[in-house]
C-alpha cells in the first residue's frame, strides 16, 4: 500500500513538473511574440513617416529618383511582409534604403536646413532608437526561449508540443560586410 502511495505521489509530482515546464515554454513564446509586436508598432510609425520624408526630399532632389524609389519599394515590402522572417528581411532592406536617403540628403545643404526635413529626420531617428531597443528585447526573449527549448529535460516536452528554435532579429548576410566597415568621415 505504501509503495502504491509513493508511486502515485511520484507520478503526480512528475505530471506537475511537466506542466510547469510546458507552461514556462508557453510563457516564453508569448513573451517573444509580444516583443515582436512592439517592433511592429515602431515599424508602423516609421512607415507612416516615410512618405512625408520622401515628399520633402523630392522637392529638393528631383534627380535622385532611384534612391526615392528604393525607399518607397522597401516600405511597400515591409507593409506586405507576413511572418517574422519576412518582416525581418523586409525591415533590413528598408533600413538600408533609408541609409541611402540620408546619404543623398547630405548632398543638399538647403534640404538639410529645411525645418520639415529636420523634424522628420529627428522623428525617424527617435523611432530608429526605439526600434533598436525593441530588437534587443526581442532577441533577448528569443534567446531565452531558445535556451529553454534546447535545455534538458525541457527539450523532451518542447519537441513533443511543437516548440522549435526561433530566429533572432539580425542584419542580413548581404548587409553585414557594409556594417563591418568603418564609416568614412570627411571634413
Amino acid at each position: 500500500m505504501i509503495a502504491l502511495l509513493v508511486t502515485a505521489a511520484l507520478v503526480v509530482v512528475l505530471i506537475l513538473w511537466l506542466i510547469a515546464i510546458y507552461n514556462r515554454l508557453v510563457g516564453l513564446r508569448n513573451r517573444r511574440e509580444n516583443a515582436f509586436a512592439d517592433i511592429d508598432v515602431q515599424l508602423k510609425q516609421r512607415l507612416d513617416l516615410i512618405p512625408q520624408l520622401v515628399a520633402t526630399v523630392k522637392g529638393y532632389a528631383a534627380h535622385e529618383k532611384g534612391v526615392l524609389e528604393k525607399v518607397t519599394q522597401a516600405r511597400a515590402g515591409v507593409m506586405g511582409a507576413q511572418g517574422v522572417e519576412a518582416k525581418v528581411q523586409a525591415e533590413n532592406q528598408l533600413s538600408a534604403a533609408l541609409q541611402g536617403l540620408r546619404i543623398t540628403a547630405e548632398a543638399y545643404p538647403d534640404l538639410k536646413a529645411n525645418q520639415n526635413f529636420m523634424q522628420l529626420q529627428e522623428e525617424i531617428a527617435d523611432i530608429e532608437n526605439k526600434l533598436a531597443a525593441s530588437r534587443r528585447f526581442f532577441n533577448s526573449a528569443t534567446q531565452e526561449l531558445n535556451t529553454a527549448i534546447e535545455s534538458f529535460p525541457n527539450t523532451l516536452i518542447a519537441s513533443r508540443y511543437g516548440f522549435s528554435r526561433q530566429t533572432l532579429f539580425s542584419v542580413g548576410d548581404e548587409d553585414r560586410p557594409a556594417m563591418e566597415q568603418a564609416p568614412v568621415i570627411q571634413f
